[in-house]
């Protein structure tokens, strides 16, 4: 598993920033319909909690993805801060213990790979799930603030794929 560095986060925090900022509908919009509004940040949320469950230590294809993409948003990061704003690259800002998924977590993280893949290809929202699930994947092991969802998220995951798979067994 790969180490999320400082600009590997503020790379997640940037996507962050532009998602909320180009879905902003306004106070007026909101104050108006607000379930309408709230239902627009779905896509943008599942595909986040996708991204951080894929970073939480699945192997095979899918982790080396991940890992990959937050190799790329830490080198992309720190390379941001040190020659965009004179700072300084390479500081660990890892989370020091995560919850890995079971095997049935890990089952359902597959299926939901299917189901996000096929979303991406049919959905109108496509974009805004290329965006989550990367903006997941680099603050999935944040120490920070996105850091505290990584162990819900596992519990989660591990249940429902006990509870699914317990089912057939």
């Amino acid at each position: 598993m790969n180490i999320v560095t400082i600009g590997g986060v503020t790379v997640g925090l940037c996507i962050l920033a532009h998602y909320v900022t180009t879905w902003w509908p306004g106070m007026k919009a909101l104050r108006k319909d607000p379930a309408k509004h709230a239902a627009a940040l779905l896509p943008f949320l599942a595909a986040w909690a996708y991204g951080v469950l894929t970073i939480l230590g699945v192997g095979g294809l899918i982790g080396w993805i991940a890992d990959t993409t937050l190799w790329i948003s830490n080198w992309l990061g720190d390379v941001a801060l040190v020659w965009g704003v004179g700072g300084q690259a390479g500081q660990n800002v890892a989370r020091a213990t995560y919850l890995p998924l079971t095997q049935t977590g890990g089952a359902l993280v597959l299926i939901l790979t299917v189901g996000l893949i096929a979303a991406v290809k049919k959905s109108q929202h496509g974009s805004d799930i290329k965006r989550g699930a990367w903006c997941g994947i680099t603050l999935g092991t944040s120490a920070g603030v996105a850091g505290f969802a990584a162990v819900p998220l596992a519990q989660a995951a591990n249940w429902l794929g006990a509870t699914v798979y317990g089912a057939f067994a």
